[in-house]
């Protein structure tokens, strides 16, 4: 009798994952991208809370572009105010309120934006202000995102991730007098 004897080893398949678990799997992940992008355009800020940062595309060597808000929520008992506004894509950045004119909004430089309390201040391309970004180091292009930091009066300074997007209603680009 030999003293080593072949035997058969019995080899178990690799199982398949479950279809239902795989699947629950895939739409955690991605309910959790979704969440992230979610979180990313609503930020507080102490008593205030910043939501939807956007910006509309300029025109190729266009000088100049808008950033907005939807919102500015101010939950807090007093007013604040925006001072100022900075980002790396531009020399400076201004704050500016929409004034209707004949050829449409026109955008005129204030100091501050005044954020009453338990209201919310919004910044549109359609409403009452915008922040101008005045020398812009590159075009504002559809799907980009950059920095924006945002100085308040109480609540201190908060950086932003600024989207550029093409609202529905938004003019268009190439109409430098609709801004």
């Amino acid at each position: 009798m030999p003293i080593f004897e072949r035997r058969p080893v019995a080899v178990e398949k690799p199982r398949a994952v479950p279809r239902r678990l795989l699947s629950a799997s895939l739409l955690l992940a991605a309910l959790a991208c979704t969440a992230s992008v979610v979180q990313a355009h609503g930020v507080s800020q102490g008593d205030l809370q910043l939501d939807h940062p956007y910006a509309v595309p300029s025109a190729p060597g266009e000088p100049h572009g808008n950033a907005y808000l939807r919102g500015i929520k101010n939950s807090g008992a007093q007013a604040d105010r925006l001072l100022s506004a900075s980002s790396p894509l531009a020399a400076r950045v201004e704050l500016h309120r929409l004034k209707p004119d004949a050829s449409g909004l026109r955008g005129q430089q204030v100091e501050a934006i005044v954020l009453p309390p338990k209201t919310v201040t919004r910044l549109r391309h359609t409403g009452d202000y915008q922040l101008t970004l005045i020398g812009l180091k590159q075009a504002l292009k559809d799907g980009e995102r950059f920095d924006l930091t945002l100085n308040f009066e109480h609540a201190g300074s908060q950086t932003v991730k600024v989207w550029v997007q093409t609202p529905r209603d938004a003019p268009s680009a190439q109409d430098p007098h609709q801004h």
